[in-house]
């Protein structure tokens, strides 16, 4: 009576064959590990300056709405300080306003100093005098009629309620994370372009090997697996390795800021471009591409070595091919 053998799901190799079919530490993985790494480095930093300027966008945004101004241009027979304390009285006399100050004449030669130099005379220069309004931002008051009052009172006074600048600050931001989104798509783009003729190459170098285990029965998958395997490591040693570099530059920009901004004229830089401090979104962010590069190489491997087996079985089903 003839004994019924099971069918293996999987072929019985000898030792020889179970060697990996991608050898664990040659020179294509090593430059596909440094492949990796500069394109994590670069995603990393698009992360970091997308983030950079999210929070400084978001910054501007929350001190601009907190405020407004009053500006009071000089002219023939108009006195100055008694217009500026006029405009403050009407500013303080609406709802919503929480206070109003006027910019002093030293604190005017303060913030024109870093851009004009120092010795200033303002009775030489026709400059605008200020009165700034810190307003209620859960309850603001009612600018238009605010406006009118003080140009009533101060025919040369205009108010800016900053509206304008908001506005431009939130395109900005938006315009500056679909660029950032659009690179780094183009970074994971090229990324997987790169693995994929990686992952050829290897098949090519081990393609007698490959198409003999793949004729005698093994499966796709367990192919695959020794592909998406060995790709996974390189993938996340690579990326790990861009992930760190992006964030010692993240940590040595935020040292040089805080030892450098804090001069006149770097003040004045920082409070228009940021203070180049990478907060924790930034940092999620890299461990995020991280994880994502590891597991984009896995899946991109996996895929290729995939479609080269179905091409293997195309061939051979039309050996005119």
């Amino acid at each position: 009576m003839n004994e019924t053998r099971p069918i293996a799901t999987e072929p019985v190799l000898p030792d020889k064959a179970m060697t990996p079919i991608v050898p664990p530490g040659n020179t294509a993985g090593q430059a596909m590990a440094l492949v990796v790494a500069i394109m994590s480095f670069l995603a990393c930093l698009t992360v970091g300056a997308v983030s950079l300027v999210n929070q400084s966008a978001v910054t501007w945004q929350s001190q601009i709405s907190r405020e407004a101004t009053v500006q009071i241009r000089p002219a023939r027979g108009l006195d100055v300080e008694t217009a500026l304390a006029e405009a403050r009285a009407v500013a303080v006399g609406f709802d919503g306003v929480r206070a109003a100050r006027v910019i002093g004449r030293d604190e005017t030669l303060g913030l024109l100093e870093p851009w004009l130099g120092a010795g200033l005379e303002l009775d030489q220069l026709p400059l605008p005098r200020l009165v700034v309004i810190t307003i209620d931002e859960d309850s603001p008051p009612d600018f238009a009629a605010m406006r009118s009052a003080i140009a009533e009172v101060v025919p040369n006074a205009t108010l800016d309620d900053h509206r304008a600048w908001v506005s431009r600050l939130v395109s900005m931001a938006r315009t500056m994370t679909f660029a950032g989104t659009c690179v780094l798509v183009l970074v994971l783009a090229a990324l997987v372009m790169t693995v994929v003729f990686a992952t050829r190459g290897a098949m090519a170098g081990n393609h007698e090997v490959i198409e003999v285990l793949h004729f005698v029965g093994a499966r796709g998958g367990f192919i695959a697996r020794q592909f998406q395997n060995r790709f996974l490591v390189i993938g996340l040693r690579g990326a790990a390795a861009g992930g760190l570099a992006a964030i010692i530059v993240f940590i040595a920009s935020s040292l040089w800021a805080s030892r450098n901004l804090t001069t006149a004229e770097n003040e004045q830089l920082s409070a228009f471009f940021g203070d180049f401090t990478i907060g924790m979104g930034a940092y999620i962010g890299v461990m995020l591409v991280v994880v994502l590069v590891g597991l984009l190489t896995m899946l991109t491997a996996r895929l290729t070595v995939l479609r080269v087996l179905h091409e293997f079985d195309e061939k051979r089903a039309d050996p005119s091919r």
